[in-house]
């Protein structure tokens, strides 16, 4: 009896449209990143249907057939939640989602944005929808890190959001159409430049928590007793 081929594995142009079909409320970057902390997880009670239900609130999308449903699971789950363990090798880390744009207050915001909301998916998925998470200590001092550079982010957006209404307030044009010689255009390129260097430290962040909680749930699974088979 011959096989059957392996489906294959869905795009990320494929997931994407999906959960544009389904109007998913968490943005891509957020749902990679979520997927991974989970993925990543030391808790016992993963359940990648669950993390795809809590992408609408903890409840699927309508459907209009089975075949519907499968599409979308498949998508997530063999997809994307499949193609991410390959992350668990130090030779395979983690690429936070690449934003190539003009160093301008509003790309600055959404680069910012973007890079908060990856963070907040990360622990979200990391901690598996507890408080509190009992993480090895590689990973504890990672979450840590990560917190840090969250509240660098949520500090640039009230930045950015301030010096908006700042010159609205004043009239001043300058920063949004800017001249490229002026100093709030110097300013910009620096933070731009800082924000990327930002970028590569949380991935090594990522990167390494994912290692740690990795290990740990190795030896966790590894510890627990083996139910011998009962002799009738």
């Amino acid at each position: 009896m011959s096989r059957k081929p392996n489906p294959a594995i869905p795009s990320e142009k494929v997931i994407r449209g999906l959960l544009d079909r389904y109007a998913c409320p968490v943005p891509w970057h957020e749902v990679r990143t979520r997927f991974l902390g989970n993925l990543a997880t030391p808790a016992l009670s993963v359940s990648p249907m669950r993390i795809v239900q809590d992408l609408w609130g903890g409840e699927l999308p309508t459907f209009d057939t089975m075949d519907e449903v499968n599409e979308l699971i498949g998508a997530l789950v063999n997809g994307l939640w499949n193609s991410l363990t390959k992350h668990q090798k130090r030779s395979e880390p983690f690429r936070l989602v690449r934003l190539i744009a003009e160093p301008t207050p509003q790309n600055l915001a959404t680069l910012a944005t973007t890079r908060r909301q990856e963070l907040d998916g990360f622990i979200e998925g990391l901690f598996n929808g507890e408080d509190q998470m009992d993480l090895p200590e590689r990973a504890h001092v990672a979450v840590g890190h990560l917190s840090e550079l969250r509240a660098m982010m949520t500090g640039i957006e009230e930045m950015v959001a301030l010096s908006e209404m700042r010159a609205m307030m004043a009239g001043i044009e300058e920063l949004v159409a800017g001249d490229p010689k002026s100093e709030s255009r110097t300013e910009l390129e620096a933070t731009f430049k800082h924000l990327r260097e930002l970028t590569r430290i949380m991935e090594l962040e990522i990167h390494e928590a994912v290692l740690s909680c990795t290990r740990a749930r190795k030896h966790m699974l590894a510890s627990l007793p083996t139910q011998k088979p009962t002799v009738h």
